[in-house]
C-alpha cells in the first residue's frame, strides 16, 4: 500500500523510443524506473546534442498552458545540458554529434494549487510558532513520467529510460502551480539521466559527488560552460530558492520558456 504521503505515478511507455526490448525489468516502489546502458557504446562519446523535451499529446493534454508545458521540459533539459557538461561538448541540437539525446513527457499529474498554497501557509505557520516545521500537507500532489534515450551517429540506442516518480509530502515543496511539484521532478530526472550518461551505468542511490564549478555557477543562475545550454534559459537562482522556500510558482523566477507548444505523437 503506497502512504498517502506519497503520490503513485505508474511507467507509462509513450512509443517514442527506438526499441523497448533491451530495458530491464521494473525497479523502484516510489521511484519507479526501466533502464538500458551500453557503456561500451558511450566510451567514444566527445560530443553531446539535447533535442528539447516534447510532451505526448495525452500528457499535454493535462496541462492546458503551454508556458507551464515549457517550465518542466526546459527545467530537465537544463539539468541534463549543465550536468553532461561536467564530461561532453555540448552542441546546439541539429548539429552533428557522437550522441543525442531525446526525452518525451509521457504522464503528468497536476499540483493542486489550493492545496499547495495551503500547505505552504500550514508550514510557514508552523516554523515561526513550533521548533520543528510541519512537513507538507500529503493531500494534492502532483508526478511526472517520462522516457528518453541517447542514440549515436548512426541511429543505434546506447541508453534507454523509462521512469516515473510522484512528489512525497517530505522532500517536495509545495508551490502554488499546477506544475509545481513536476517542475522539481523533472530536474530530478535530468539530473539521473545525466548520471547515467557520465557513469556508463544504472544511477544507484544518491549522488554524493560534490559538484563542478560550472555547476555551482549555473544553479545560482551564472552562464553554462556550453552556450547550447542557454537554449533552456538559466536557473533563477537565489530568487528561485527562496521561492521554493515561500511557496510561489516557478512561474515568478524561471521565466524563459523556450519549447513550449511542442509535442511528439502517442503511440
Amino acid at each position: 500500500m503506497v502512504p498517502a504521503a506519497c503520490t503513485s505515478v505508474p511507467l507509462k511507455e509513450g512509443g517514442t523510443l527506438t526499441s523497448y526490448t533491451q530495458l530491464s525489468p521494473v525497479k523502484g516502489k516510489f521511484t519507479k524506473s526501466r533502464t538500458f546502458v551500453d557503456s561500451k557504446g558511450l566510451a567514444t562519446v566527445i560530443t553531446v546534442s539535447i533535442v528539447p523535451t516534447m510532451f505526448t499529446l495525452e500528457a499535454a493534454s493535462r496541462i492546458k498552458a503551454p508556458q507551464d508545458r515549457a517550465l518542466v521540459t526546459n527545467a530537465l533539459d537544463r539539468a541534463v545540458c549543465v550536468s553532461l557538461s561536467d564530461k561532453y561538448q555540448i552542441v546546439h541540437a541539429g548539429q552533428p554529434a557522437d550522441l543525442t539525446v531525446r526525452t518525451v513527457v509521457t504522464d503528468i499529474v497536476a499540483t493542486n494549487k489550493t492545496m499547495a498554497g495551503v500547505s505552504t501557509a500550514v508550514s510557514l505557520g508552523s516554523n515561526i510558532a513550533l521548533p520543528v516545521g510541519i512537513p507538507r500537507l500529503p493531500v494534492g500532489l502532483g508526478g511526472l513520467a517520462v522516457e528518453a534515450e541517447a542514440t549515436d551517429f548512426t541511429g543505434i540506442q546506447r541508453v534507454a529510460v523509462v521512469w516515473s516518480k510522484g512528489a512525497n509530502s517530505i522532500t517536495n515543496s509545495a508551490r502554488a502551480s499546477e506544475v509545481g511539484d513536476a517542475y522539481s521532478l523533472a530536474s530530478n530526472f535530468g539530473k539521473y539521466l545525466s548520471r547515467m550518461l557520465v557513469s556508463g551505468e544504472e544511477p544507484k542511490g544518491l549522488d554524493l559527488s560534490l559538484p563542478s564549478a560550472h555547476r555551482v555557477n549555473s544553479v545560482l543562475g551564472g552562464k553554462p560552460k556550453f552556450a547550447a545550454c542557454d537554449v533552456f534559459g538559466r536557473s533563477p537562482g537565489l530568487a528561485g530558492i527562496v521561492a521554493d522556500k515561500v511557496g510561489a510558482p516557478p512561474q515568478w523566477t524561471d521565466k524563459q520558456p523556450k519549447s513550449a507548444g511542442q509535442w511528439a505523437p502517442d503511440s
